[in-house]
C-alpha cells in the first residue's frame, strides 16, 4: 500500500461528524483527519470481511477450545482433591504429634502467608527445615 500512489475522493460527512473527527485523529496517532478516515475504512473493511466467516469459525473455535478446557478442569478438580486430602492427613498427623497453643498458629499462617506470597506457591520442605533448624 505503501506504493500506491493516493487519490482524492469527495466526502460528505456531517458537521457532528467532523466534530468527532477533529477531536480524535491525533488521539489515534494520526498525522492528518484524512489518515484518521482511511484507518477507519480499512478497519471497517476488515469488520465486514470477518461477519463472512462468523457463522462458521467461532463455533468450530469454541467446540475445540471447550472442549480441552473441560478435560483441563477434570485433571486439575482430581489433582486438587487428591492435594486436599494428603494435606489434610499431614495437617491431623502434625496436629497429633504437636502442643500448639492458638497464638503460635496464628504468627505461623501469618509467616506462611507471606512466605507464600514471597515465593509465589514454590515452598518447598527444605526451606521450612533450614527456617524451622535456624539455618536461614
Amino acid at each position: 500500500m505503501a506504493k500506491e500512489k493516493k487519490i482524492r475522493i469527495p466526502l460528505w460527512i456531517y458537521p457532528s461528524t467532523e466534530e468527532k473527527l477533529q477531536k480524535n485523529y491525533e488521539a489515534d496517532n494520526c498525522k492528518s483527519p484524512s489518515e484518521f478516515i482511511e484507518k477507519a475504512i480499512l478497519f471497517y473493511c476488515g469488520y465486514l470481511a470477518s461477519e463472512e466467516y462468523k457463522q462458521y469459525l467461532p463455533n468450530v473455535v469454541v467446540s475445540t477450545m471447550q472442549g480441552s478446557l473441560d478435560a483441563f478442569e477434570d485433571r486439575m478438580a482430581t489433582l486438587l482433591f487428591k492435594i486436599a486430602v494428603e494435606l489434610c492427613m499431614m495437617l491431623h498427623v502434625t496436629a497429633a504429634t504437636n502442643e500448639i497453643d492458638t497464638d503460635t498458629l496464628s504468627r505461623l499462617r501469618g509467616l506462611c502467608v507471606e512466605e507464600v506470597k514471597r515465593l509465589r506457591g514454590a515452598v518447598r520442605l527444605e526451606d521450612a527445615v533450614k527456617f524451622q533448624n535456624g539455618d536461614e
